[in-house]
């Protein structure tokens, strides 16, 4: 048997998804810029994707452009913003658990002289607006905060934070990267009072190197990647058409059918919760229920180091994250975790669970199998 609970690192691509590749890779893979009827066909697919997204999002199909995944979405929103936006302040507020893609970005800009503040989070990952409050000044000119936490599913209070920000100054740009939390829970932009959002194809059953991000109208930002003016200049090269028509198949599936999806995660992460809360030496790092994300558990083993549980999983067909995927081939100590002040000794023994609507039960019990008969023999190699 097989369990596949690593989809927050990145999911299968689902067979209407796969459909739809194939068919603008193979018939219509004309060139959207062109001119004569094979562009305009491929550029009908373009279109489709965005009033697909569009509608999710309830905003104008003109605020969505498309990017070639999460890292450039957020690296575009983040400096994009603050290159737009010089003369508003030199202020920037971000929070200590922010995924590398965010994180990085703002290294850079410190690097540049800006004052980047990271807001504290709670045992559970999630920001205290409070420390927000006291962090808000007439310079601030961009606030920057993840909708889902990718390591333990933390979810953050992002309409409240956009409310606050926009009463207390509404040139504020305030961005959030809603990768692991797109497809999982109804995000509407002009209710929470965000200005861009940033999402990734492939956390949604579409494919890798493709996204889209959402720019509000009237919003300063400029390109990063300069060419041939697609996209309104927003984001210049040719159209991953195949990518485009893939993420706009995928959002319309995953919101046809978001609440069972939700209902079925959620069910299954709070099975796995109480079995491995039954397991001695065993950490949960993540809520049940609606506090938090339905599909991401992280969970830290006692004794045992993350790789070396990870391997030994993956020798018995279950594969899971020692972490972000994204950041690094070879485990390191989590930032995440670290802001929570996880013992010091769980650090390197945590492990990320991540679901999608195709995980079932039986997959975890088979899991937890394993897990019982590897522990014991794991923990006697411990390096003391």
């Amino acid at each position: 048997m097989e369990a596949y609970f690593d989809n927050s690192a990145t999911t299968r691509v689902t067979d209407s998804v796969k459909d739809i590749v194939v068919k603008t890779m193979t018939e219509d893979y004309g060139n959207p810029s062109s001119m004569h009827m094979v562009g305009v066909e491929a550029e009908k697919y373009i279109k489709t994707a965005k009033e697909n997204i569009a509608k999710i999002l309830k905003v104008d199909e003109k605020e969505i452009y498309f990017t070639s995944g999460g890292t450039e979405g957020n690296n575009l929103a983040i400096v994009g913003v603050v290159e737009a936006n010089k003369r508003s302040g030199n202020k920037i507020i971000t929070t200590e658990v922010e995924h590398a893609s965010v994180a990085s970005p703002m290294k850079y800009l410190e690097k540049e002289g800006y004052n980047v503040v990271y807001l504290p989070v709670d045992r559970y990952g999630v920001v205290n607006i409070e420390s927000l409050k006291k962090e808000m000044s007439e310079d601030t000119l961009l606030v920057s905060v993840m909708h889902v936490n990718n390591e333990v599913g933390a979810i953050q209070p992002v309409g409240e934070i956009g409310k606050y920000i926009k009463t207390i100054n509404p040139k504020v740009v305030y961005h959030v990267d809603a990768i692991q939390a797109f497809g999982k829970m109804e995000i509407r932009p002009k209710k929470e009072h965000i200005d861009i959002l940033t999402v990734s194809g492939h956390k949604i059953h579409g494919s890798k190197g493709s996204g889209f991000i959402y720019i509000k109208k009237n919003t300063k930002i400029n390109p990063i990647i300069s060419g041939g003016g697609q996209q309104d200049g927003i984001r210049s090269g040719t159209e991953n058409v195949p990518g485009i028509a893939g993420i706009g198949q995928a959002a319309k599936d995953c919101y046809d059918n978001l609440e069972q999806n939700v209902r079925r995660m959620t069910e299954l992460k709070d099975y796995l919760i109480d079995r491995l809360s039954e397991i001695e030496g065993v950490t949960i790092n993540s809520r049940k229920g609606n506090e938090g994300a339905p599909h991401i558990v992280s969970a830290s083993f006692r004794g045992v180091r993350s790789e070396v549980l990870l391997h030994a999983l993956e020798d018995k067909g279950i594969y899971v994250s020692a972490g972000s995927a994204c950041s690094s081939n070879r485990p390191s100590i989590s930032r995440t975790l670290k802001a929570m002040n996880i013992d010091k000794d769980l650090l390197g023994s945590t492990i990320r669970f991540s679901f999608s609507e195709f995980n079932t039960k039986e997959e975890i019990d088979y899991c937890m199998e394993q897990l019982n008969q590897l522990l014991p023999v794991l923990r006697k190699y411990v390096r003391r």
